[in-house]
């Protein structure tokens, strides 16, 4: 993908649904999620964080449209964050709600991935 270009990856956003949008900044994918990640959406959320093919691949994902997460949420996030790390890049959380934060909080993810208030904190962190 070339830089600044956003994948053909969007779906629609309706209630119990979950969108996705990638692009990249400065070698970075970023994922924009909106909607709801639970265990029938999670597979839309991993398959957006699947960048395998990228050498060293870097992710940050923008939560600030996230209006629920639940465990499954938290297992592709973590499941990320490994495959990342052992590929010699990382993973990202920007913007989460305050739902989405507490969450986070709750079982210590933002103890392990790095989360940022904004955006732009996220990417040149």
């Amino acid at each position: 993908m070339a830089e600044g270009e956003v994948a053909d990856t969007e779906q629609a956003a309706q209630a119990g649904k979950l969108s996705t949008a990638i692009s990249v900044t400065d070698g970075i994918h970023v994922v924009t999620v909106a909607g709801e990640i639970d265990h029938q959406t999670g597979d839309t959320l991993r398959q957006a964080l699947d960048v395998s093919d990228a050498p060293r691949p870097r992710v940050v994902v923008d939560l600030g449209q996230v209006t629920f997460m639940d465990s499954s949420g938290i297992n592709v996030l973590i499941t990320a964050h490994r495959a990342l790390s052992g590929a010699g890049g990382w993973l990202r959380l920007a913007r989460p709600g305050q739902s989405v934060q507490r969450v986070l909080h709750i079982v210590g993810i933002d103890t392990v991935i790095d989360c940022h208030e904004t955006l732009p904190q996220a990417l040149s962190s």
